[in-house]
Formats: structure tokens, C-alpha cells, sequence
């Protein structure tokens, strides 16, 4: 038992020390992959799947086969091919919402250390002590991250709004559409800027950050 104890409270040190947790990276990477798939359907059906195109399309390929079909009929074919892929869409959503609740748990429930609120007032303390620029940097890449969660909150309200309101006339207002697609380009934007982040300060100071996200990392870094 002498030799075993040690181990076991070497094991547990080294859990405590990680910088990101488990959970944090399953969130990470499922929530990467989910906006992805979401935000490929988004552009899957204004392109290639876009109804008013395939309409014609959907004619001219049928017109090869000697079979015709009204300008209504091959409209609401492309539109058929359309609501399947919106279907889908919402299947990311739902998913979306679920990781999100996630996340909110994981804020809750994490080490001190490791809850994104307590982050961002150390580096607001840090700011108004030290005035440099790593100092706001790290202000304002946590307010981007806060910002992000907010965003993603009302993306998923909105959708689940507009998921429903079939079912419920009262959900059927037209802001919140309006609402769900600004956001999204809100998204984009940041996924933009945090990837160009990622590049930025894996070539610069802070290596390691992707393998981190992947491993853990060491707290102490």
C-alpha cells in the first residue's frame, strides 16, 4: 500500500495541473464540428441546393427524358431537396443547444481556475496593474470569448424559436429570423478571428495551443 499511494497522488497532481479539462476539449472539438456541419448546410442551400436554381435544373434534366413538368412542380421538388437539408440544419441546432447547456455546467462546476468568468476579472485586475499590452490582450481575448457564449445562446433561442413556431404562432416573428442570420455572420466572424488568433500566437509566444486543446497542457504554463 506504501507504494501505491504515491502513485495514486501523483496521478491525481497530475489531473489537478491540466489547463484545459476533459470536458473543456470534448466541448471544444464537438462544438467545432457541430457549427461547422451547421454552417455548411447554411451555404449548402444557398448554392448548390438554392430551390429557384435547381428548379431549372430539375426541368432541363427531365426535358433530356422526353418527360416535362410545370415551372411550380420542378419548384417545389427543388424546395423539397432544400427542406432536407434545413432539416438537417436544425438536427446541428438542437445539438448545438445541448453543448451549450454543456458548457454553461462545465462554468459551474469547474475549478476555480479554470472558470472563464474568474479569468476574465484576473485579467481586468492585471490590466489596471500592469497597463501592458499582453494585459489587454488577454482582456480582450476573454471578452471575445464571453461575447461568443452570449452569441451562441441567442443563436440557439432564436432557432429553437423558429423551430417550433409551426407549432406555436406566437414564435413566428420575423426578428428573430433576422436575428439567427446576422448572427451567424457574427459566428463566422469569429471563427475567423480565432483561427487567425490560433496562427497568430502558435508562430509567435504562446506555442502549443492546438496540442494543448488536444492533450490538456500543463496548468503551469
Amino acid at each position: 500500500m506504501a507504494l501505491i499511494e504515491p502513485v495514486k497522488q501523483e496521478l491525481s497532481d497530475t489531473l489537478q495541473k491540466k489547463k484545459y479539462s476533459s470536458g473543456l476539449r470534448l466541448w471544444h472539438w464537438l462544438s467545432a464540428i457541430v457549427i461547422s456541419g451547421s454552417l455548411l448546410t447554411v451555404l449548402a442551400n444557398s448554392t448548390i441546393t438554392n430551390g429557384h436554381t435547381n428548379a431549372g435544373v430539375i426541368q432541363k434534366s427531365l426535358a433530356e427524358k422526353n418527360l416535362s413538368v410545370s415551372q411550380d412542380q420542378a419548384r417545389s421538388a427543388a424546395h423539397e431537396i432544400g427542406d432536407r437539408v434545413w432539416e438537417l440544419h436544425t438536427y446541428f441546432g438542437y445539438t448545438l443547444i445541448a453543448l451549450f447547456i454543456f458548457r454553461l455546467i462545465l462554468e459551474l462546476s469547474h475549478r476555480a481556475d479554470q472558470k472563464l468568468i474568474r479569468k476574465l476579472k484576473f485579467a481586468y485586475a492585471q490590466l489596471k496593474r500592469e497597463h501592458t499590452g499582453q494585459a489587454r490582450h488577454d482582456v480582450v481575448v476573454k471578452s471575445l470569448y464571453i461575447t461568443f457564449y452570449v452569441l451562441l445562446g441567442i443563436m440557439g433561442i432564436t432557432g429553437l424559436c423558429m423551430a417550433f413556431e409551426d407549432d406555436v404562432p406566437a414564435l413566428k416573428i420575423h426578428a428573430l429570423r433576422e436575428i439567427h442570420s446576422v448572427g451567424m455572420y457574427f459566428v463566422l466572424a469569429f471563427i475567423i478571428v480565432h483561427l487567425a488568433g490560433v496562427f497568430l500566437a502558435e508562430r509567435k509566444d504562446n506555442k502549443g495551443i492546438v496540442s494543448d486543446m488536444i492533450n490538456g497542457g500543463s496548468a503551469g504554463e
